[in-house]
């Protein structure tokens, strides 16, 4: 028998399957590093990619911003912020900080959620602000998209004598990759900007997929949108299964993501196996909070899941299906492939509100069943057009009904989102 561990909220779901399951892992898991964390950002901020030190960029600017994430991110800010805060102060004692907490479109982060993040101290005496992507009066135009949206991002941001922002690295089931200029555009963008850039075309375009930077108008926009907004530095890391960082990189928002993607993508890349049945998590607490962060996962099983095979998809879900607009698109249109037909006939400017991520959970659901394994109400799952279950078990017998095969060929994803699954 062979035992895998998925991630499940706060706790680990273990089950042990047959032999001839396939494991698709990543090996972030097993990289090793003879630094601790703290070390690996020190080291990376001394050492900056294309671009001066931190310190000497922040000589003689009054007004600084540095974009932070939001809750629904495992970014260590803990081991970042203060370093970053550290190095501009002693450079420039009198320079005016603000961290501006990149919500993209998700709600507000709680004081709690700020305190957990960056730690009491931090919270007590910074200035922090969370952006917000209906509040149009905090939001400046600063030129027109490469896909022809308006691009509207955070007045905080374009007043900053130096916008810098920390950030992770992961595989990104449409920009390609997390990180970088995603800071800036969804992070502190206004509502219309994100709509534009999150189309219907840009998703469906066969270049906006997991690890895929080169020709994908998703990523094009957001580089664009970036350097616009004049983003001078960034510090990034990447992550291991327990949220810890194992590498990190700082300097040039171009230069410095792209040398992460490249480690990311030597240690995360697997090849597809033709599967029946295909199991996926999202890596667990907190990014497994919703049914909306929760596809990013099934993408990874998506890519490997054969056609009407199923997708068995862990996530425990305590925040809920993760907003109103997302819920109700599908909810509201029992036909998944009307509901999808009704995606592709839209113009850039008619995107709606979460639209790319029902558009990508239809397109799962064209070509497999999903059973979606949760804290969730059976209804709420169902509404979603996916197939209930509230354990690995009773998702498994639900899986093997559905395919209706003896032996289906079973292929285990224990983290979801940290594989870039390449089809062969």
């Amino acid at each position: 028998m062979k035992q895998v561990v998925f991630p499940y909220g706060k706790e680990k779901i273990k089950y042990s399957f047959p032999d001839e399951v396939t494991v698709l892992e990543s090996a972030i898991h097993d990289y090793d590093t003879n630094q601790t964390e703290r070390e690996l950002v020190e080291n990376a901020m001394k050492n900056p990619i294309g671009s001066k030190p931190l310190g000497e960029l922040a000589k003689g600017k009054d007004n600084v911003v540095i974009i932070a994430s939001d809750h629904t991110r495992p970014v260590p800010s803990k081991q970042i912020i203060p370093l970053m805060l550290k190095e501009i102060r002693q450079a420039n004692p009198l320079a005016s900080i603000t961290i501006l907490i990149a919500t993209g479109c998700h709600r507000g982060t709680t004081k709690e959620e700020l305190i957990s993040k960056f730690g009491e101290e931090i919270v007590k005496k910074e200035k922090i602000y969370i952006h917000d992507c209906d509040d149009t009066q905090m939001q400046v135009n600063i030129g027109t998209l490469p896909s022809g949206g308006s691009c509207k991002i955070n007045k905080l941001a374009s007043e900053a004598d130096l916008l810098i922002a920390e950030g992770f690295i992961e595989p990104h089931l449409f920009a390609g990759f997390s990180g970088g200029r995603k800071s800036v555009l969804p992070g502190i963008s206004g509502r219309e900007t994100v709509m534009a850039n999150h189309c219907a075309e840009f998703i469906a375009h066969p270049n906006a997929r997991t690890g895929i930077l080169e020709n994908n108008p998703v990523h094009k926009d957001m580089l664009w949108a970036a350097k616009t907004a004049k983003l001078q530095y960034i510090v990034n890391v990447v992550l291991n299964e327990e949220k810890k960082i194992i590498y990190a990189v700082a300097g040039d928002l171009e230069e410095a993501h792209r040398a992460g993607t490249e480690f990311l993508s030597k240690l995360c890349s697997v090849n597809a196996v033709s599967a029946d049945i295909a199991i996926t998590t999202n890596g667990g607490y907190p990014l497994d909070q919703n049914v909306y962060q929760a596809v990013k996962g099934m993408t990874a099983a998506e890519a490997t899941v054969k056609k009407d095979g199923v997708v068995i998809m862990l996530a425990k879900s305590g925040d809920g299906t993760g907003g109103d607009f997302f819920y109700r698109q599908l909810a509201e249109e029992p036909d998944v492939q009307k509901a999808m037909n009704a995606y592709l006939r839209q113009k850039r400017h008619e995107t709606l509100p979460d639209q790319w991520q029902a558009q990508i959970l239809l397109r799962i659901l064209l070509k497999a069943s999903v059973v979606y394994v949760s804290d969730l109400p059976d209804d709420v799952v169902e509404k979603l057009h996916m197939i209930p279950a509230h354990s690995l078990e009773e998702a498994l017998e639900k899986a093997q009904s559905l395919v209706n095969l003896q032996n289906p060929k079973i292929v285990a994803i224990p983290d979801g989102i940290s594989v870039i699954v390449k089809a062969q």
